[in-house]
């Protein structure tokens, strides 16, 4: 694909869509003020900025509020779209209990016993969290004893770690062993996450784009990880982060700088300064 600072239009995309971790956020989770002042530089010229996160909505609004965010957001894996602004959710979308338990049955069943957190749905939806999982401990969760809790209220998806198996074949093998029942991806170190069957960021993004009557071409996206993916097939233009796992470097358009280097802002930089 050509690059798009070389094409003739006036405004390069009007929908430039952010991964949180990883991507927007430094390793100490802040947004630089380099990245701020681009952001708000290219929203000035007519730019809307959208976050796409994996993070469900109760772990991604602090970092919204501190942005002074008032826009739409893709939460939850594309399980939910935010409205910041009303503070309320347009869409969500559930991970059937009944299924996510016999896929998880099944993958236990493979390569033996799992630790297990699951993501309840709605606008306080709470983070539960098994014995043995491994959690950011800045980001609040719900201790539980046993598995039974996990399916007492909707869900939007599960996370599962093992003792042994690196996340990259975790996710395989629960692709492998339950890929018909649930979606498997990774979405960082120690992030492996079963969704709704056919669920990505791509469909949420797709859902808020439509709302903000922007279409994929018109739409560039960052990201880092694996489950970062989609979107970034589905948008015009896709640039990877230089610290991005090596599946989202090959399908990229671009690597940019790292996250602590304030890689979007460079890219934004020149497409739509300079600032």
């Amino acid at each position: 694909m050509a690059d798009p600072s070389r094409q003739p239009h006036t405004l390069p995309y009007r929908l430039v869509a952010t991964d949180l971790d990883g991507t927007l956020l430094r390793s100490d989770a802040t947004v630089s003020q380099g990245s701020r002042d681009v952001l708000a530089a290219v929203a000035a010229k007519g730019a809307a900025h959208i976050v796409v996160t994996g993070r469900s909505v109760p772990w991604t609004r602090h970092v919204l509020d501190d942005l002074g965010y008032t826009g739409l957001a893709v939460c939850g894996q594309g399980a939910q779209v935010y409205d910041a602004a009303a503070g309320r959710l347009l869409t969500s979308v559930t991970l059937d209990r009944q299924l996510a338990a016999l896929a998880l049955a099944k993958i236990e069943a493979e390569v033996g016993p799992l630790a297990v957190a699951a993501s309840r749905d709605g606008l306080s939806g709470d983070v539960l969290i098994g014995p043995g999982y491994v959690y950011n401990p800045e980001l609040p969760v719900i201790h539980i004893g046993g598995a039974d809790e996990l399916w007492a209220e909707p869900i939007n998806k599960l996370y599962i770690q093992h003792p042994e198996l690196t996340d990259d074949e975790l996710t395989l093998a629960a692709g492998d062993v339950a890929g018909d029942l649930v979606g498997a991806t990774m979405a960082g170190a120690g992030i492996v996450e079963l969704l709704p069957l056919g669920l990505s960021k791509a469909t949420g993004l797709s859902l808020a784009a439509r709302r903000l009557g922007v279409p994929a071409a018109e739409t560039i996206a960052f990201g880092d990880m694996p489950n970062d993916i989609p979107m970034l097939a589905w948008a015009g233009y896709g640039v990877a982060m230089a610290n991005a796992h090596p599946e989202l470097k090959q399908v990229a358009d671009e690597v940019t700088a790292s996250n602590d280097e304030d890689g979007i802002a460079l890219v934004l930089d020149r497409l739509f300064g300079p600032f």
